[in-house]
């Protein structure tokens, strides 16, 4: 299976998927969300499959979130409709009943941030940033703190999400939003071990643990999405989520991790 945005190679039964807009820091749009939904929903069915790996391309990042040059034109009712397209890539990760390892590669911002923290084990290394730093871009961070609470308690996700900081490697192995940290280069070949390893469990009783999570964080996000939708139609109504990313895209261009 491969596509421009979303690379994916299947080989002993491990799905490696790479995020695949490097020049844009593989931030993703509307299009390269609904192939990776597409990829990850193909997963699921397929019972060769027994693992999936998941990572951006180039050194640069895993993905810097939302590209901002496709939300600059969002109005209130296309907001609506993000929140849901989003809810549906999260669902699509999270529901998966196979294992999920996220080789970070770089900076993991904003709706990527949430991404990774939905999938299984997460291996980085000392260069990698991860956060919500939608707030600086005039977003309402809403559907974040929803998965952030869960890994690292309400202090940190508030602190976290008022601030828009990025944890570098170190704290965040300590908060456990990465389980390993390891050289740069040898981050793919850990995440395709624990892959194998995770691929060799009994298939039954992983595929019924998965469904268990499910159940316990599917509640959380229905009701994520739906403030999500009250809030961000009166973000997106007021107008300083566009103003906000189209003065900072004018005066630096490229892709603000949103």
């Amino acid at each position: 299976m491969s596509h421009d945005t979303i690379l994916a190679t299947t080989s002993e039964g491990i799905l490696t998927v790479t995020l695949n807009r490097p020049e844009r820091l593989n931030a993703w749009n509307t299009a390269m969300r609904k192939r990776l939904i597409e990829v990850l929903d193909d997963a699921g069915r397929n019972d060769a499959i027994r693992a999936v790996v998941i990572t951006g391309a180039g050194g640069r990042a895993f993905c810097a979130g939302q590209d901002l040059n496709e939300a600059t034109g969002f109005d209130a009712d296309r907001a609506e409709i993000w929140i849901d397209e989003f809810a549906d890539l999260y669902r699509a990760v999270r529901a998966l009943e196979k294992p999920v390892v996220a080789a970070i590669n770089g900076v993991a911002a904003g709706s990527a941030f949430q991404f990774a923290l939905l999938t299984d084990i997460r291996i980085g290394h000392l260069d990698v940033r991860m956060g919500q730093p939608e707030i600086n871009s005039g977003i309402a961070s809403i559907t974040g703190p929803w998965i952030m609470k869960e890994v690292l308690g309400l202090s940190r996700t508030i602190e976290l999400t008022l601030t828009g900081r990025l944890l570098d490697a170190e704290e965040a192995l300590r908060l456990g939003v990465l389980h390993h940290v390891v050289p740069r280069d040898i981050v793919m070949d850990k995440a395709q071990e624990i892959a194998r390893e995770l691929a060799a469990k009994p298939q039954t009783a992983m595929r019924l643990i998965k469904r268990r999570f499910f159940e316990v964080l599917e509640p959380g996000l229905r009701d994520a999405v739906a403030a999500a939708k009250r809030h961000h139609r009166e973000s997106f109504t007021s107008g300083e989520p566009q103003k906000t990313t189209t003065d900072f895209l004018a005066a630096r261009g490229g892709v603000r991790r949103g």
